[in-house]
């Protein structure tokens, strides 16, 4: 194969001479989705899968020749991405989210990584996590991190998580060395209602579990939550953003289980409806 250049850093760099798929799952990214079809223009193609977004996330990404753009209805996170990696063609592959940003060194490590015969099936990225725009450097974030880049028939997404989404390699998992940015919501609305829309997922895995909700849930696990973010995870040193993200979480882990309350009263009406005729 011949090979390719391109700019980065005012410097010329060798492009990827092993394919690779750059694989996102979407639903109203409009607001983010030049930036990483920016960040991965190494990739030979772009699958992104979109949950039926009503914004222009489709109009922008079908600007960029390389992207192949697919409609999926979502169920969870899980059979959305491993879903993505089925339509991969290539046997590498970059999995990264949209609130993702690729800064330059990550993605010359990412390149020169895959061009040299990688000594792993899989690779962990390290995050940096932002906050109102506020680099947050404790608060639980400080070893934050996701595989990000792996072979394709080396690994899909664990089935048993519906979110929060793990995943699975059968082969040698290594890290890279530069972090990429994380970059979350400007509001404390939005961001918990990312939180609690990942808690109504959970609250679904745990039901197949058949786990049924006491005080102790209620009441311990938000509080333990709010207590390891600020005080053991060092939240307190992250400032009023500390707090807040401290938090937002213990509120995300109670409402999983009062969610999880309404997954358990809508199946006894159900079944007390059906008794009744």
């Amino acid at each position: 194969m011949k090979n390719q250049f391109y700019i980065l850093n005012t410097k010329l760099y060798v492009k990827m001479s092993t394919k690779i798929s750059a694989l996102l799952i979407t639903y109203n990214e409009e607001k983010n989705i030049q930036r990483y079809l920016n960040n991965v223009d190494f990739a030979d193609e772009i699958i992104i899968v979109d949950s039926y977004s009503t914004d222009k996330t489709e109009q922008i990404a079908l600007q960029n020749p390389k992207v192949k753009f697919v409609k999926r209805k979502f169920d969870d996170f899980t059979n959305q991405r491993n879903y993505s990696i089925s339509l991969a063609n290539n046997e590498w592959i970059t999995f990264f989210d949209a609130d993702e940003g690729i800064p330059d060194e990550l993605k010359e490590e990412i390149i020169s990584t895959i061009n040299n015969n990688p000594q792993f099936d899989a690779y962990f990225v390290y995050r940096k996590f932002f906050f109102k725009n506020k680099h947050i450097q404790y608060t639980g974030m400080q070893n934050d991190k996701a595989i990000r880049v792996f072979r394709k028939s080396k690994s899909q997404y664990r089935l048993d998580r519906m979110v929060h989404e793990i995943v699975e390699c059968k082969g040698e998992v290594g890290f890279l060395k530069h972090k990429l940015d994380h970059y979350t919501f400007d509001n404390e609305q939005e961001y918990l209602a990312k939180l609690n829309s990942y808690s109504k997922l959970r609250a679904q895995e745990l039901h197949l579990k058949k786990l049924v909700p006491s005080f102790f849930h209620y009441n311990i696990k938000p509080a333990y939550r709010f207590l390891s973010y600020y005080i053991f995870r060092l939240g307190f040193l992250d400032g009023k953003e500390g707090y807040t993200i401290s938090k937002l979480h213990a509120i995300s882990v109670a409402n999983r289980y009062r969610y999880l309350d309404d997954i358990y009263r809508e199946e006894k009406s159900k079944t007390s409806i059906k008794i009744e005729v």
